[in-house]
């Protein structure tokens, strides 16, 4: 049931935060939501790093962590207008650390449902490196990152967790 809490917002983060980069939200009204997923993130963290507290449960926090340093970032750099190079390094940081995850998940799959999150880690790989190249490098990608970030808020996020929360997965 966590898990689909988590994605829920997950998904509601990066369908907004795509809209945002469509224009389509202000700068400073997008720092709401990016705070609330961290929150919720961060949430995770504690619970899984310091409650449960198993080898297995502190390396999910640590995964964890950086989806809700990066909506805190977002939110950071909405709220006071810098122009996101940081984050955009910070991305590369996290797409390369996703890398052993997936291939990790990949490996050690036993289901479907273990084969669809590893995949999971390669789209958001995918979508950390476009951040880097928009933000750090600045490479002109803003709209496809936008419709990616949606796409993938969609795909892994939302819709995944609201069947998870309504338990049909």
């Amino acid at each position: 049931m966590l898990t689909g809490f988590v994605l829920f917002y997950v998904g509601a983060v990066l369908c907004l935060n795509g809209l945002w980069l469509m224009g389509k939200i202000e700068d400073r009204e997008i720092v709401v939501i990016n705070i609330i997923s961290a929150l919720v993130s961060l949430g995770v963290v504690v619970h899984d790093g310091f409650v449960v507290g198993t080898a297995g449960s502190i390396r999910n926090a640590a995964l964890s962590l950086l989806f809700a340093t990066t909506y805190l970032w977002v939110a950071y750099n909405r709220w006071s207008g810098v122009d996101g190079r940081g984050l955009g390094w910070f991305s590369l940081f996290v797409a390369i650390t996703t890398v052993p995850v997936f291939l990790r998940g990949f490996a050690e799959a036993a289901s479907a449902t273990d084969l669809w999150l590893a995949a999971n880690w390669v789209v958001w790989c995918g979508l950390w490196f476009m951040y880097f190249l928009l933000l750090a490098l600045g490479r002109p990608i803003q709209r496809q990152t936008a419709w990616v970030t949606l796409f993938t808020g969609i795909f892994t996020g939302w819709l995944p967790g609201f069947l998870l929360l309504d338990g049909l997965i």
